[in-house]
């Protein structure tokens, strides 16, 4: 479906809205450009406006060479030239493609049923596409509607491309009205067999060389030297200009790609500095808990200054048994043990042939004796104090009743 806009000429504010409300669609009608550009697009149209108000813009269905259709912007009016010293006006359509402001868009001169392309145009074909070096050079974001349009006028301006149809027997009827968006009476013909279109038609444009000495250009070959030098000149500046500009963006992505190298190695500093700082912050709680158990050894050293040293102290005084049976019982223990060791180093001596034969028999004979009282004598002792702890227990049964 084809938004078309009123038949009068809006405000710059209908513009607007209607620019925002045709990029803002969701849905099957969204316009098919990328969200980051949308606002990008609307600022080249709505600058385009007012630089050049004979270029509206709409939506329309564009139709590609592989079949495809999608539903894009174009603007479509006039482009303003100065031919001769008379301004004239180039009918065009320029297609926003579906990559547009990345991509050039796509320009077309759209002749009225009276004109005709000038053949071997050198920026416009047969069909009325137009290929002028901006285009073939266009540099995103940089490049905008704006300036094409005024590239476009000045090439135009230069060498017109469209001719009016040659008529020799006019018939002095009113003219149809045109299917152009902004249909208004072409100028009459005058008595000369062609000439192009002055700014009295809406679409008016065309090259043919006018006929009447007004407007007939000269053939001088120093004019046509000059504007063949400034074309060239324009160009070349134009190359130069591109080339600069590629040179500095990638100055510019070569210092981005510093900056962030930069900023990754001062995250890296400040992650070191905090991880530094958390191991200071460990180490000095370290020495304040080494700082007070050296104060607590000095004072234990301090208090046991005076005390015996540990090789002065006798081993069987630190334990001291509860009762006589305890004691007993510790005495007896530590004599069997005691025997088990003798018992152990006669049975080394007598296989290396440290003693004879009949002296270690009579020497276990006499020892498993001993060993043998020290044991029963433990075991009545054991028996003993289990006797006194169940009668402790008796003895404390009846309290704990009463």
């Amino acid at each position: 479906m084809v938004q078309t806009p009123p038949p009068t000429v809006p405000n710059g504010q209908y513009w607007s809205q209607f620019l925002s409300g045709a990029l803002s669609q969701r849905g099957p009608n969204a316009l098919p450009y990328a969200e980051d550009v949308k606002w990008l697009i609307r600022q080249h149209l709505v600058s385009l406006l007012e630089a050049f108000p004979s270029l509206p813009p709409k939506s329309s269905t564009f139709t590609h060479n592989d079949g495809r259709s999608s539903q894009l912007l174009q603007v479509d009016g006039t482009i303003p030239i100065v031919y001769g010293g008379v301004v004239y006006n180039i009918p065009a359509v320029i297609w926003l493609l579906e990559s547009y402001p990345r991509s050039p868009p796509a320009v077309f001169l759209t002749p009225t049923r009276d004109m005709i392309i000038k053949r071997n145009h050198p920026h416009v074909d047969s069909s009325g596409h137009v290929n002028v070096p901006y285009l073939r050079n266009w540099v995103y974001p940089s490049s905008n509607l704006v300036d094409l349009v005024r590239t476009l006028s000045h090439v135009f301006g230069q060498l017109p491309p469209l001719y009016t149809r040659e008529n020799p027997n006019p018939v002095p009827t009113p003219n149809p009205p045109s299917s152009s968006p902004s249909p208004s009476p072409s100028p009459q013909q005058p008595n000369s067999s062609s000439r192009i279109y002055s700014q009295a038609a809406p679409y008016g444009g065309g090259a043919r060389i006018p006929q009447s000495s007004q407007h007939r250009p000269t053939d001088d070959p120093a004019e046509v030297y000059r504007r063949n030098a400034v074309n060239k000149i324009l160009e070349t500046a134009h190359s130069e200009i591109i080339a600069t500009r590629k040179s500095r963006e990638q100055e510019i992505e070569n210092l981005f790609a510093t900056q962030a190298v930069l900023r990754r190695r001062a995250e890296e500093l400040s992650s070191g500095l905090r991880e530094m700082h958390d191991e200071k912050e460990g180490l000095e709680q370290q020495l304040q808990l080494a700082l007070m158990n050296s104060d607590l050894l000095e004072g234990w050293v301090r208090e046991n200054a005076g005390k015996k040293r540990r090789d002065e102290l006798d081993v069987d005084e630190l334990f001291e048994p509860c009762d006589l049976l305890s004691k007993q019982l510790i005495e007896c223990t530590a004599a069997d043990m005691a025997l088990e060791d003798t018992f152990y180093s006669l049975d080394k001596s007598v296989q290396e042939g440290a003693i004879p034969l009949d002296m270690y028999l009579k020497s276990i004979r006499a020892l498993s004796r001993e060993q043998f009282f020290h044991r029963a004598t433990s075991a009545k002792v054991r028996a003993s104090q289990g006797h006194s702890k169940i009668a402790a227990k008796s003895a404390r049964a009846p309290r704990q009743a009463s």
